[in-house]
């Protein structure tokens, strides 16, 4: 398939990669995929002393926690396809569901992504003392060539 996949999170610097992308992108012909990353909830207890009702009480939330993520990555993607659009790159997008840096490598191999972008600082920028930055982790686990954007 070839192609660029750019990773969006709703970071300025998740746009800023889209943006470096779509320029790339018309000077070489590439084509652009943007992805959105639903990461649910582990609300799940292992316990299994809570009662029913409460189980699909639970299960009702994330449900919705699910939904309203969603639709709140279905926003993020038509403002990239405008983007992109706007540059006069045709671009695909789509919704991943699970952990981040797994999903977005996962998917670039699955489907023969020349290279990934990604922004430097994403939204979940409070947890990455913890963790490492995404950008750094898709980085190190990608097998194609991963550009992070400022």
């Amino acid at each position: 398939m070839g192609g660029y996949v750019v990773a969006i999170d709703g970071s300025p610097s998740s746009m800023d990669a889209l943006e470096y992308a779509a320029n790339l992108a018309k000077d070489t012909g590439a084509t652009i995929t943007a992805v959105h990353i639903v990461v649910p909830n582990q609300q799940f207890t292992a316990g299994d002393t809570a009662p029913t009702s409460f189980a699909e009480a639970e299960r009702d939330i994330l449900l919705s926690n699910i939904e309203d993520a969603e639709t709140r990555g279905q926003e993020l993607l038509d403002e990239a396809a405008a983007t992109a659009e706007r540059a006069g790159v045709d671009i695909d997008t789509g919704l991943l569901y699970g952990e981040p840096v797994e999903r977005i490598t996962e998917y670039a191999d699955e489907n023969d992504f020349e290279a990934i972008f990604v922004g430097h600082r994403g939204t979940s920028e409070r947890y990455e003392g913890l963790f490492g930055s995404t950008a750094k982790q898709v980085a190190g686990r990608a097998t194609v060539p991963v550009t992070i954007v400022r």
